[in-house]
């Protein structure tokens, strides 16, 4: 249980003590209904999907939900298909941070934020999304709540307390000192009402908003037998629930609970080999033990995300001009590509996370860019995502410190991707072996003969993407 192992970890340091109940969860768990899944974690229509984050405080001047729905036709034309919206519930005025607070200081599970509009504006939106042939879900927070929350004067026993009855703000179980996110407060697991009462909570988007799955905020910070005892209430909701897992731990996926997860250490990797403090065969080397370690569902996998922007950086300061290999790379590559609000306009700007600060759309100069990778990752089975897409093929090349060369394949088709990732020009020549035919160029929009032999000249961070 999670608040029993933070205790075990350390928390006694603090003087807090675990809720009971644990005999409880453990017989719930036990229960017959409880070990049968309604079904695998993995939609169909999402094989060859891709995610869309928005920022929707951010997105428009207006801050709305109705602002936001005149981009639908913009985005749909560009070729999305999954809309992550980050929380949109009414935020907490207690403790808040900044003016305007945290997205993920929820007030209220089943409530609209009136700053971006109201539950019918919620549900014309959805209806919208559903109408273009696009899926929809939302950021859910079930670690903590803002302290104005309604169960912290009804049920105090819901939050993790200490040793005088306080409820305490979320914890480290490492270290058993808070993460310092002092504007929520820590929902106790151990609790079994409260674990019902949140699965209720969630049910009631998917049934009453109809709504195609959540995106779940710290999902590492919530007990893994939640996800055993929720994930069937939420599948007989929808046979065809989405989930994303804030998370980069392989049992979600690989116990058939979760659909898709975090790839923060890939990202982490693109991270320094476009910074060139790491080289290209090291993502050999991430494939052969962290990728190895999943075995259901997919990793999804960005070169941006609100966080990143926010706290680490924008592309522009974390990968420069090595960002479009990056991204051409997250799109390619095993799992389910990201694009975050303002990236197809070149957002080269840390947007606030506490307070209003519109993102500048400029002229959209990166539309055309993404527009080919989206449209090459839906049509092309090569590349759609987990078991649905082709083979990953590593193609040997004389520079491999240098460039990095791949295909992915299934049947008569395939994807070949030769990147530079380094600050200068390299020259090499790959061999394509049976995979030679007739390719079309993706960015340079033409259609050759690709001998056995291909030979290639590339400039610092430029890129080579040929679709069959």
């Amino acid at each position: 249980m999670k608040k029993l192992l933070i205790a075990l970890l350390g928390l006694t340091v603090l003087g807090c003590s675990p809720k009971t109940g644990n005999e409880d969860v453990i017989n719930d768990l036990n229960s017959a209904e409880n070990k049968i899944y309604a079904n695998p974690a993995i939609p169909d229509w999402s094989k060859n999907s891709n995610i869309y984050e928005v920022n929707l405080r951010q997105y428009t001047p207006e801050g709305t939900i109705t602002a936001f729905q005149k981009h639908l036709p913009r985005l749909q034309e560009m070729g999305v298909d999954i809309l992550w919206f980050m929380p949109v519930h009414p935020i907490s005025e207690a403790k808040r941070k900044g003016p305007l607070g945290s997205y993920y200081a929820v007030s209220d599970y089943r409530a609209v934020n009136p700053q971006f509009g109201t539950t019918e504006a919620f549900r014309a939106l959805v209806n919208d999304i559903h109408q273009r042939g696009m899926h929809i879900v939302i950021d859910w927070v079930p670690n903590h709540t803002g302290w104005d929350h309604v169960w912290l004067t009804d049920h105090p026993e819901y939050y993790t307390q200490d040793e005088n009855g306080n409820v305490i703000d979320p914890i480290n179980p490492e270290t058993g000192e808070s993460w310092g996110w002092t504007d929520v407060a820590d929902l106790n697991y151990d609790n079994m009402d409260m674990r019902q009462a949140m699965i209720d909570d969630m049910l009631y988007w998917l049934e009453d908003m109809e709504i195609d799955g959540f995106r779940v905020d710290v999902a590492h910070g919530v007990p893994h037998d939640f996800w055993q005892q929720a994930i069937p209430y939420l599948q007989a909701a929808n046979p065809e629930l989405f989930m994303l897992a804030e998370a980069e731990i392989p049992a979600l996926n690989n116990d058939s609970l979760y659909t898709m997860s975090y790839g923060w250490s890939f990202h982490h990797l693109l991270n320094e080999v476009a910074q060139e403090h790491k080289t290209p065969d090291q993502l050999d080397e991430w494939r052969k033990t962290e990728g190895a370690k999943w075995k259901a569902g997919w990793l999804m996998h960005f070169i941006t995300n609100h966080d990143e922007n926010s706290w680490q950086g924008t592309v522009e300061e974390r990968m420069g001009p090595a960002a479009d290999a990056m991204a051409v790379l997250t799109f390619t590559y095993d799992g389910m590509p990201l694009i975050y609000s303002g990236q197809e306009a070149g957002l080269n700007k840390r947007l606030e996370f506490f307070e209003k600060d519109p993102i500048d759309w400029g002229d959209f100069s990166k539309v055309p860019f993404y527009t080919k990778l989206l449209k090459l990752k839906r049509d092309n089975p090569a590349l759609w995502n987990g078991i649905a897409g082709g083979s990953f093929n590593k193609l040997p090349t004389s520079q491999d410190q240098a460039i990095y060369a791949y295909a992915r394949a299934k049947e008569e088709n395939a994807v070949i991707v030769v990147l530079n990732l380094s600050g200068e020009t390299q020259e090499t020549t790959i061999d394509l072996g049976s995979l030679a035919g007739n390719y079309t160029n993706v960015f340079a929009n033409s259609t050759s003969v690709v001998e056995t032999q291909l030979p290639v000249s590339l400039k610092a961070w430029d890129y080579l993407v040929l679709s069959k």
